[in-house]
């Protein structure tokens, strides 16, 4: 059966969601372009046409699987509610008992940007977009008075690196720690870096 002809933007797009699962699959260091092409059907000539080095393809597929997160944590701080319900679903999300990231890609690409400079750097913006969505929301609840957190960019940085690193414990040890009780050091790092009591936090952005 012939295959449909994709425009440029159809195919690079079908390559990254393809990449991604390779990725996933295989790891960042083992995945190779032959691996992309023979998912899709397609040459590995194809694939560096639109890509030219795995290592672009790679930093573009993690670009793209983080992009999809970032939209959707955006989505949900940007609701129409307090800061601090805002605030409460998107940690929850994020956390690894919830659906962001596909942690395996984020750690598997961590480590690897020890020593790909272009990976590292696509990995430090994408970070950093995280933190920022984090800290505008913690900075407006803080103005708004829902809560006395005095340095919104600290706390979303120590937010974020607990979550992180639980995030590691949890994917490298699956099933070490239940779901309920994650859930609550979640909730308890959240109410620390606002400044509120764990109580407070969990009656008021039920």
């Amino acid at each position: 059966m012939a295959r449909v002809r994709l425009s440029v933007a159809e195919r690079r797009e079908e390559i990254l969601g393809a990449a991604v699962e390779q990725i996933e699959v295989r790891g960042v260091a083992a995945v190779r372009i032959a691996d992309v092409a023979d998912a899709l059907g397609v040459s590995s000539a194809l694939v560096l046409y639109h890509f030219s080095t795995k290592e672009k393809l790679v930093a573009a597929a993690f670009t793209y699987a983080a992009d999809a997160d970032l939209a959707h944590l955006r989505r949900l701080l940007g609701r129409r509610t307090t800061a601090l319900r805002r605030l409460r679903s998107a940690v929850r999300w994020y956390a690894p008992t919830g659906q962001a990231k596909g942690w395996r890609l984020w750690i598997d690409a961590w480590a690897v940007s020890l020593r790909e400079p272009a990976l590292r750097d696509v990995s430090r913006a994408l970070d950093q977009q995280w933190k920022s969505a984090l800290t505008e929301v913690i900075a407006e609840g803080a103005a708004a008075g829902e809560f006395p957190c005095e340095d919104p960019a600290a706390a979303a940085w120590r937010l974020t690196a607990f979550l992180d690193g639980l995030a590691v414990q949890m994917t490298s040890y699956a099933g070490s720690l239940s779901r309920a009780a994650m859930l609550q050091w979640t909730d308890e790092a959240l109410a620390r870096e606002l400044g509120i009591d764990h109580a407070e936090l969990t009656a008021t952005a039920r």
